[in-house]
């Protein structure tokens, strides 16, 4: 998938449907909510029980608006930075892709939520509260902007999302030149259409824990 700025006219987005779109994060961050409240607390006990940690965990990353935290349920030890910067291999590995496979941080609960990918779920307050959309391209921190070259300030106009054309094409299987390519694919091409495509295939992808970690 190569891209090139003349190669990839972005799609004309009328007002209407940017209010569309913010309408069903709404709707969607608000139904999720109340349906899930129950797993909710369920995962957030077993979280906290495992090690008697924070049951969530606040990432830094960025959007329009400048950088926010994204909450997630907890996967990791309680001093998974400290183990990170204190392995050279290990942070070698993470700054290449900003994702470790088999990572020897995550908890045994963790594993399970990363798999189902419910560690995403306490997301749905960043969507409600306007942070995020429940479709968009990935969340990423300030330091990886740089890999984004001439497209950080593209990725930079739209707020990233819980789910995304990444989650449902590639996921950990790609590399992350690719994921970039695949970013920038879905900000050029988006549509009310691309985004009902993409929410419909997410439960199957979640499903079937295909390139989950």
């Amino acid at each position: 998938m190569e891209l090139t700025q003349a190669a990839l006219p972005i799609m004309r987005r009328g007002s209407a449907a940017k209010r569309v779109k913010r309408l069903l994060d709404i709707v969607g961050s608000v139904v999720g909510l109340t349906l899930f409240s129950p797993i909710f607390l369920l995962v957030g006990s077993l979280v906290k029980i495992e090690d008697g940690g924070p049951v969530f965990y606040r990432r830094r990353v960025v959007g329009p608006e400048g950088e926010f935290s994204a909450y997630k349920f907890r996967s990791m030890c309680v001093n998974a930075d400290e183990r990170l910067q204190a392995d050279p291999r290990m942070l070698a590995a993470f700054t290449k892709n900003y994702k470790l496979v088999d990572d020897p941080r995550v908890t045994r609960i963790g594993r399970i939520l990363r798999k189902t990918s419910l560690d995403e779920f306490p997301q749905l307050v960043n969507v409600l509260a306007g942070q995020m959309s429940l479709i968009g391209p990935r969340m990423i921190t300030k330091s990886e902007l740089s890999k984004y070259g001439e497209w950080s300030d593209l990725l930079l106009s739209v707020r990233p999302g819980m789910t995304g054309y990444w989650q449902t094409e590639g996921r950990q299987k790609t590399s992350y030149a690719e994921r970039v390519q695949m970013d920038v694919f879905y900000i050029h091409n988006w549509s009310l259409i691309f985004d009902l495509k993409i929410l419909a295939k997410t439960p199957w992808k979640v499903l079937k824990r295909e390139g989950a970690h």
